[in-house]
């Protein structure tokens, strides 16, 4: 027998966490025990019975038995490139370059990767989507994290964002609509972040990947890229949540701004397409079908969510201990907890051992010291939903007696 020495993981890998799937573990645990599980901690709507148009599987399907399985361009192949030019433009945005990606996720990475070096510092939300920590862990890069007004809707604060820019900052990270908290940004935030990355020389990498769960009337998302022709803006997004898609892993970003200032950026990342050769080429045929239509499918699941999401926030605002701010986009709420003596981890760990109620805490987002949070998502029927929140309460009280 071979004695091999135990051989260790690159240094570069201890910083990465995903704490949403790290939970699961403490779910294994809740299940050999013989836990009933309710899961509200993973944003995937085909789990909860939402699936993809079936024309965007027609699409995909004859792409297959047309042979379209070689592969394709790097960046993608030009239906599926128009139709995102035309998608964007209708939101009022300018692109200059456009790379379909292995979900929004690979255009991120791409992203980051093509324009920071190590050492370099760029401004994350907090709370903040646990891939971006990862990307920026894995390369090198600091993490300089920018508060969400809780008491403002989970608004960007301006003045953080201003008080953490240093010499070594090249870019700023929105979510929006926001994932954790779902909230929708205002325009006049949006227009203060495109002042201030124009006065820093920032570039915005902008992550919209749930700019069509708008939840309620009279409220609009805005692609910051519309507000900001003279400033570097890469835009985010894909099929996976507004089409039910998720594990099709296709993405997309979009370049826009001063042309000039973006040519060997631009070029940086196609290195990296190139380089990692192209996204699943049947599946790009379903964009063309996607984004050239109305999204009638998903119109028709709002209100059903809008129903949820009212249900999650009402039923949470009424248990002592908890507080919600109710989320105008996505299908995400982030309740803020306030029972002495308990950190958000060990709140989720008990839950899910003793109830069987899957969601995630606070702290694997990141949150303004001194408070304490879960994600919890309202994706599943609300008899599921309501269970849920009977066993958070039957929880909640036994903790606080």
């Amino acid at each position: 027998m071979v004695n091999f020495p135990k051989i260790k993981p690159a240094r570069r890998t201890s910083g990465v966490e995903y704490a949403i799937r790290d939970i699961v573990e403490t779910s294994k645990q809740a299940l050999k025990m013989g836990k009933e599980l309710i899961y509200l901690n993973i944003g995937d709507p085909v789990k909860y019975g939402f699936t993809p148009p079936k024309s965007l599987i027609e699409a995909a399907y004859q792409a297959m038995l047309q042979n379209h399985n070689s592969y394709s361009d790097s960046l993608g192949i030009p239906e599926a490139l128009e139709a995102i030019r035309n998608y964007a433009q209708k939101r009022g945005i300018k692109p200059i370059d456009i790379f379909i990606t292995q979900g929004a996720s690979e255009a991120i990475e791409f992203a980051i990767t093509a324009l920071l070096d190590p050492g370099d510092s760029i401004l994350l939300p907090c709370p903040c989507y646990p891939l971006y920590q990862a990307i920026v862990s894995k390369l090198g890069i600091e993490p300089r994290y920018y508060y969400l007004q809780e008491e403002k809707n989970w608004e960007p604060d301006l003045s953080d964002i201003e008080a953490k820019i240093d010499k070594n900052t090249k870019a700023i990270v929105l979510i929006n609509p926001n994932n954790p908290t779902g909230s929708i940004y205002s325009k006049e935030a949006l227009l203060e972040i495109v002042n201030l990355a124009k006065r820093h020389d920032l570039v915005i990498l902008s992550d919209e990947i749930y700019d069509q769960f708008i939840l309620d009337e009279g409220v609009e998302h805005i692609s910051i890229a519309s507000l900001a022709e003279d400033v570097p803006v890469i835009t985010f997004n894909g099929l996976s949540k507004c089409y039910f898609t998720p594990g099709w892993r296709i993405g997309w970003g979009i370049v826009s701004g001063p042309e000039e200032a973006l040519v060997d950026l631009i070029e940086a990342i196609h290195k990296l397409a190139r380089a990692r050769l192209c996204a699943p080429h049947p599946l790009q045929y379903a964009i063309p079908v996607a984004l050239n239509n109305e999204n009638g499918y998903l119109k028709e699941v709002l209100p059903k969510l809008r129903k949820r999401r009212d249900l999650i926030v009402d039923g949470l605002n009424q248990i002592p201990g908890i507080s919600c701010k109710k989320p105008l986009g996505a299908f995400y709420a982030f309740p803020r907890l306030e029972i002495p003596g308990l950190s958000d981890l060990e709140f989720v760990k008990k839950l899910i051992m003793e109830e069987g109620v899957v969601v995630v805490h606070g702290s694997g987002f990141g949150q303004k010291p001194g408070t304490q949070h879960f994600r919890i998502i309202f994706l599943p029927e609300e008899t599921l939903l309501e269970e849920a929140l009977g066993r958070i309460e039957r929880f909640v009280k036994k903790l606080i007696s």
